[in-house]
């Protein structure tokens, strides 16, 4: 995570590191456990992290989950830039740097 971090801060993009929430039903969750959440400073709710990590423990292989986060969820295949000015090249592009910095030797 340092690592990817430092490569976005090299390549002059911004990212914001931190925990985020996965749960498989986002609007079935109960007050008490999006409370829970909010005191542990989490950064966002997604839904694809956990099984990432769980295949990279089985797997025995590192994975880094990067997130677009946008203010709306997705409707359809379709719909996945929602932000201002391109956010989809904007997250391809810090993914660019995050592997440029990741195979750099130094």
């Amino acid at each position: 995570v340092n690592k990817a971090a430092a490569a976005l801060a090299q390549s002059g993009l911004h990212g914001v590191v931190g925990a985020s929430w996965t749960t498989d039903a986002p609007f079935r969750e109960t007050a008490e456990a999006i409370e829970a959440a909010r005191s542990k400073d989490i950064l966002a709710v997604e839904m694809e992290a956990a099984a990432l990590y769980t295949f990279a423990r089985c797997a025995g292989v590192q994975v880094l989950c990067l997130a677009h986060v946008t203010n709306t969820m997705g409707q359809a295949g379709d719909d996945f830039e929602k932000g201002e000015a391109d956010g989809t090249r904007d997250a391809l592009a810090a993914l660019g740097a995050i592997i440029s910095g990741l195979q750099d030797p130094s």
